[in-house]
């Protein structure tokens, strides 16, 4: 039996695991969550005590704060064919077009697969704490959609609110009657909201946050000829992916936190960058990083939870 199985008794920090979004790339987390399940011989649901999620990695922390899924089960909500349902479109012309007048994708396909997860349960419904964020278009506000805050709002409200990317999906109307898109565009790393809201819930300063991002893209981006770009210059040259950089929360997170932090992250290499990309090829890629991550930051992540 691992020694790492009594950890709860040696410490009375409140455990906060939060997840970047990225699209596809969330798998990676689930791959290294798996590892850390299947060695420490515990489910996450059981490991920490809040989940904090934004756009796809809002997804995760729903299934393990309402639902308390394993990682393997979140994983394979994450196969290929649901992802195809999730990214399902009639905008056919749009698809056919160089350029994209409407959202790439539609609302029903992943609102059906949300159905199959969380069926019609509220966030008042969770087991434990959780929080996504998402951004309210028409009061240009955040809004932490939680169990505790916004107990009424649906899971799939909060789901789709947090998930509604620029470009991919259309902006979402959630039932408290705000407009949301992706609560990336404010936080992509959504740490220091965990950390805040964390503390004021548990009404404690012994935090710990375990956050799980996407990858990093670290391709450079030519200056000289950037200079000249217009819009569709910079959406070709992944403007998307520049606003959802998560450098500063993470940096800002680890003064603040210091060894209460612990990050999992990497350069993507040879990943899509797209957030959409579910071939085979690239979804191995993505599953390899997770391994990667493991070999990492394995053994570090054990000795964080256990202390």
């Amino acid at each position: 039996m691992s020694a790492f199985t009594s950890f709860f008794s040696k410490s009375n920090s409140k455990r906060v695991l939060s997840f970047d979004g990225g699209g596809v790339r969330a798998i990676a987390g689930l791959v290294f969550l798996h590892k850390l399940e299947v060695e420490s011989g515990k489910k996450i649901a059981d490991m920490f005590d809040m989940f904090v999620g934004v756009s796809a990695g809002a997804l995760n922390a729903l299934c393990l704060g309402v639902n308390q899924m394993s990682a393997k089960e979140i994983k394979d909500y994450w196969s290929k064919d649901y992802i195809e349902e999730i990214t399902s479109s009639n905008y056919f012309w749009d698809k056919a077009s160089i350029i994209q007048a409407r959202p790439k994708y539609e609302n029903t396909g992943r609102i059906e697969v949300l159905k199959k997860i969380f069926y019609d349960k509220s966030m008042g419904e969770s087991k434990k704490p959780v929080i996504t964020l998402a951004y309210d278009v028409e009061n240009r506000s955040y809004v932490a959609h939680s169990s505790f805050g916004t107990p009424g709002i649906s899971v799939i409200s909060a789901c789709c609110a947090s998930s509604a990317a620029p470009v991919y999906f259309p902006t979402y109307q959630a039932e408290d009657g705000g407009w949301y898109i992706d609560g990336g565009v404010v936080s992509n790393n959504p740490s220091l909201l965990a950390y805040t809201q964390a503390k004021n819930f548990f009404k404690s300063d012994d935090i710990k946050v375990l956050s799980i991002g996407t990858g990093l893209n670290t391709r450079k981006i030519n200056g000289k000829q950037s200079s000249s770009w217009g819009g569709l210059g910079w959406l070709r040259h992944d403007v998307m992916g520049i606003m959802l950089e998560t450098g500063l929360e993470n940096d800002l997170t680890r003064d603040l936190l210091g060894k209460s932090y612990l990050r999992i992250n990497s350069p993507i290499g040879k990943i899509n960058r797209r957030l959409d990309d579910s071939s085979g090829t690239n979804l191995e890629k993505i599953h390899l990083m997770g391994m990667s991550w493991w070999d990492e930051y394995g053994g570090e992540a054990l000795k964080f939870l256990d202390t």
